[in-house]
């Protein structure tokens, strides 16, 4: 893994000094560590920020339009407001710091294709049922590598997930179907005579009119020990891979393992809710 890590740190420094542009896009919601980078009031309302980050020469230039999502659209109410900033790129192993005014914003690199906001405690921003703390590369390469490994965890009573993502999740939405984004619900409930599997409940776009999709699901060891949630079909085929980031978010793998990379308005990242 170290190994990876270096090769991914001298790709990365070496973009730079040929002078590379790396960008990423996405829409997050406004947190209190998000709001106080970017010079937002903490009381001001807004329901997400939509972001269009630019790495280069070791400098970092952002785009950000916030505000109150104009209903059934995806953009804002008024074109909502825009900050523009740049300023020092940070690096540290895995880790990316965003340095302008004094304040400093840090992300961690999931891998090429995505990049994570963190806490103050550098820990995983969890979001919420609209949107995530990810950053997807807009020329993703579509890795299965990922700098992160979650511990195991026990499923004692049920833990559920929310969010929304965009349409391409393997094996849901037949291809050709118009589709722009998929609502997400799911709650795994654990089992007392096993400690790696249960039963699952899927509440959300592709089953809203059927009702809840149900099933089994089971916790399987990938590549390097990473723990992913598999949730197995009828006829206990694999429906779903959920690699755990840790124990408040999950991201959809296509079967291979790779980590699926979204868009402008929406990651393929579940947010653990109560």
């Amino acid at each position: 893994m170290k190994f990876i890590f270096s090769i991914f740190s001298i790709l990365f420094l070496s973009s730079f000094a040929e002078g590379k542009e790396i960008v990423y896009i996405g829409s997050t919601p406004a947190g209190p560590v998000v709001k106080s980078f970017l010079g937002i009031p903490l009381a001001d309302s807004v329901d997400f920020i939509r972001w269009n980050l630019i790495f280069r020469n070791n400098q970092f230039e952002l785009h950000c339009n916030y505000g109150i999502g104009k209903p059934n659209t995806n953009g804002f109410i008024n074109g909502g407001k825009k900050i523009d900033m740049k300023g020092d790129l940070k690096k540290e192993k895995n880790n990316y710091g965003l340095q302008n005014a004094g304040r400093t914003l840090w992300l961690v690199e999931l891998n090429g294709d995505l990049l994570y906001l963190l806490d103050n405690e550098r820990h995983l921003l969890v979001g919420n049922g609209g949107w995530s703390y990810i950053l997807n590369n807009t020329s993703p390469s579509h890795t299965d590598q990922v700098t992160l490994t979650a511990g195991q965890t026990t499923v004692r009573d049920s833990i559920a997930f929310q969010g929304r993502t965009p349409c391409g999740i393997p094996g849901i939405i037949p291809p050709g179907t118009d589709c722009y984004k998929l609502k997400w619900y799911i709650v795994l409930y654990g089992n007392a005579n096993r400690k790696d599997g249960g039963k699952y409940k899927i509440l959300g776009t592709p089953w809203r009119e059927k009702g809840p999709r149900t099933g089994n699901w089971s916790m399987v060891t990938g590549k390097n020990g990473r723990i992913i949630y598999q949730l197995n079909d009828e006829q206990g085929k694999a429906l779903i891979y959920l690699l755990k980031l840790d124990e408040h978010i999950l991201i959809f793998t296509d079967t291979a393992g790779k980590l699926l990379v979204g868009d402008e308005d929406f990651s393929y990242t579940m947010n653990r809710t109560r």
